[in-house]
């Protein structure tokens, strides 16, 4: 095991908000790191995500198609949402799967979580894979969303990441737990 000795720590000496939003807060954030040395940091406050990697029984991976303002384009992208207030990450994960794609699985294993930018953003994602789908008895949209589903082999998905067909950081690092289970 690598173990790293050296300080790197930083206090938050004060906090103000910048803009507080719907999905997330902006906030500045000035610290003394370990040198005592003044800094200011922008973060940008999120109250986290799942992502559910689904296979069916083909070997397909089950992704969404929706347009990403951020991005300007559309993406496609394994299912995903945001965990709401008191929710933990399984029940997030298990609703918006069914919300994206209609589909319910009986098998669930957390994959790992990860700070998909964490050089300004608080954002942690849960990812799940998730396995033996059927289509959901009671599936509810969210109207807010335009999405359609594709399944794609999960051999083609290397080839699709490598010419920019796929481009979305959490399906990226979904696909390759993936193919190397």
């Amino acid at each position: 095991m690598l173990i790293i000795k050296e300080r790197l720590d930083e206090k938050t000496i004060s906090t103000s908000y910048l803009y507080r939003g719907k999905i997330i807060n902006v906030r500045q954030d000035m610290v003394k790191d370990f040198r005592d040395k003044i800094a200011f940091r922008e973060v940008v406050e999120h109250p986290g995500a799942v992502a559910v990697l689904a296979l069916n029984e083909n070997n397909e991976v089950i992704l969404v198609r929706q347009h990403r303002q951020p991005a300007g384009e559309v993406l496609l992208e394994i299912p995903a949402g945001k965990i709401e207030p008191n929710e933990d990450p399984l029940s997030c994960a298990r609703r918006e799967f069914i919300e994206e794609t209609g589909l319910e699985a009986a098998s669930w294993e957390e994959l790992c979580c990860f700070y998909p930018s964490p050089g300004f953003c608080d954002e942690k994602i849960y990812l799940f894979r998730a396995e033996d789908l059927t289509n959901a008895v009671s599936a509810t949209s969210d109207p807010e969303e335009n999405i359609s589903i594709v399944n794609i082999p999960i051999s083609l998905t290397v080839e699709m990441i490598s010419d920019g067909r796929i481009k979305d950081g959490k399906t990226i690092i979904a696909l390759q737990f993936a193919l190397i289970n």
